[in-house]
């Protein structure tokens, strides 16, 4: 049996990722798009587009186009949204590591995206530069200086890429690696379409508005963070407040500080929110909507996290090569609370029997099978 989303198929805007991301931002030029939690360093909408628009010409400049992978392997900064989509405009491709990498695992994508350039942090670059050794790397940007490597601001001397004709259904704009629970990480190629397309998703279905602020902890280089916090709500006009990592007294502070109003999490930062004694120190009543995903939250926590500090508590479910949502608990529906919802809007899916390749019976375990716009275009190297 195919199930198909309660709520109605939407439109699904053709067209390249970086223009469905700021397609409204004119409307709030002088607000902020992005603040770093731990220093308070803004972006505003107006800074952010003339940083994407600049970082796009700096690359254009060096013979980065159509196709090329730059890679990032950083923690979460608000000028990583600066990079990634100045990439997105120049037509090229971001290649996002985990900022946990080791020198060897920072080679082994390095060698199989093909990366021409790679942007990391000062702290990062002994790593990186060991990663890069004997691949197509020609270039290592830091954000900030560091010796023996290129500022990112000095990308950034132009202010007009060349135009770019797209195919937003076929040119991949990112290209995460899969967790590698099954062998090696895979890269997900994923089009500006299939982002495209899980962004309009997620606002048919979240309802994200320009009042709201995000607290930006899931790393960005994940495509939870990638998407439904970096690209969603931008898109939507929103705030986020960036963590480079996860502490949760400076994570309950900025949540008191910047009125959060939204937290897409992962369990263990929802049972914290449950049960640690440090969150009565902490005023976070503006928060009032969680998402939750990555992992099963218990019903316990999500209960105690919902009466504990009054707030709507949510899971969902997607994966990396979904772009990544593909079921939520909708704010404009009842919840139940352990369920991950209902498919959202273009969506169908089915559970079949893993040996039979059929319907699996009611209450049987079986496989989840999905199709929609936000299915990523196939695994690089690797089409089977």
């Amino acid at each position: 049996m195919i199930y198909r989303s309660p709520f109605p198929d939407i439109e699904i805007p053709v067209t390249p990722l970086h223009e469905h991301v700021f397609e409204h931002a004119d409307r709030w030029p002088d607000k902020p798009a992005l603040s770093d939690g731990p220093t308070d360093r803004i972006l505003t909408y107006a800074q952010l587009r003339a940083a994407v628009r600049a970082v796009a010409a700096g690359l254009a400049a060096r013979g980065f186009g159509r196709g090329d992978v730059l890679a990032i392997y950083s923690p979460n900064l608000p000028e990583y949204a600066a990079a990634f989509f100045g990439v997105s405009t120049a037509g090229g491709v971001v290649t996002t590591m985990n900022p946990l990498y080791t020198a060897d695992e920072v080679h082994r994508q390095l060698e199989d995206s093909g990366a021409r350039f790679l942007l990391t942090i000062p702290q990062f670059l002994d790593a990186a530069r060991q990663g890069a050794e004997n691949t197509g790397v020609e270039e290592i940007f830091v954000f900030g200086e560091a010796d023996g490597a290129t500022p990112f601001a000095s990308l950034m001397a132009g202010s007009e890429p060349p135009a770019m004709e797209l195919d937003p259904r076929n040119d991949l704009v990112a290209l995460p690696y899969s967790s590698g629970t099954t062998g090696m990480p895979k890269g997900v190629m994923l089009t500006h379409h299939n982002l495209v397309a899980n962004v309009a998703q997620i606002a048919a279905n979240e309802g994200i508005a320009p009042e709201d602020t995000l607290i930006g902890i899931l790393p960005f280089y994940h495509i939870y963070g990638m998407t439904v916090i970096m690209s969603a709500s931008l898109q939507a006009g929103a705030t986020i407040v960036t963590m480079p990592r996860f502490d949760l007294e400076q994570f309950l502070g900025l949540l008191q500080k910047h009125r959060v109003t939204t937290a897409y999490l992962v369990p263990p930062i929802v049972l914290a929110l449950a049960k640690h004694p440090l969150v009565d120190r902490f005023d976070i009543s503006s928060l009032k909507n969680i998402m939750s995903g990555a992992a099963p939250l218990p019903e316990s926590v999500a209960r105690g996290a919902a009466a504990r500090n009054d707030m709507l508590v949510r899971q969902g479910y997607g994966l990396t090569e979904t772009s990544p949502v593909t079921h939520t608990n909708s704010p404009r529906k009842e919840t139940r609370i352990t369920s991950v919802g209902t498919s959202l809007p273009n969506t169908e899916w089915r559970i079949v029997d893993v040996a039979t390749h059929r319907d699996a019976a009611p209450g049987a375990l079986g496989e989840v099978w999905i199709r929609g716009p936000q299915v990523m275009k196939g695994y690089l190297h690797n089409p089977e």
